[in-house]
């Protein structure tokens, strides 16, 4: 009888790799009217690479509810899923178990967050090692990498309700 490595031990942080977190706004298909977005990624960096972060992340939204490639999922309807939002001082703060990401906002995802009071969250198994947290990411990069077939399937996808310190 064999098992995954995954049945074997539990998930630990480092398993992970380096988590970011990216800020961007953009028009909903919806209604036309600027959507806020983040995406959440690891770069791919433990011993094992980017297959081992995928295994990682996929077990972490396993875990969280989050599923990967399935619906939509509202965060304000199922208020037991362990992941909140935080936005403050441009910052957006994503909490999750073995993850606790900030990145800067842009003053038009700030507005955007404001009017709608949710955050569309994709937080995707694919890693993405070019955009280590601090390096500067092209509009076209990270429209050719959150855009992706690739990252989109393998990710999970939510609404998160927007919380301030206030």
């Amino acid at each position: 009888m064999t098992s995954t490595s995954s049945e074997q031990r539990p998930l630990k942080a480092a398993d992970l790799g380096t988590l970011a977190v990216l800020a961007w706004s953009g028009e909903s298909d919806e209604d036309q009217e600027d959507m806020p977005f983040l995406i959440g990624y690891s770069l791919g960096d433990t011993e094992g690479g980017p297959e081992a972060t995928a295994e990682a992340m996929s077990a972490l939204l396993a875990t969280t509810g989050l599923p990967v490639g399935g619906p939509l999922v509202d965060v304000a309807r199922r208020p037991s899923l362990p992941v909140s939002l935080l936005v403050e001082a441009e910052q957006a703060v994503v909490a999750m178990p073995h993850l606790n990401a900030q990145c800067a906002v842009p003053p038009e995802w700030l507005a955007a967050a404001r009017k709608r009071g949710y955050a569309y969250f994709v937080i995707t198994t694919r890693a993405w090692p070019d955009a280590a947290p601090g390096r500067p990411v092209s509009e076209q990069d990270l429209s050719a990498f959150a855009g992706a077939e690739e990252t989109l399937l393998n990710a999970a996808h939510c609404l998160l309700p927007i919380r301030s310190l206030r």
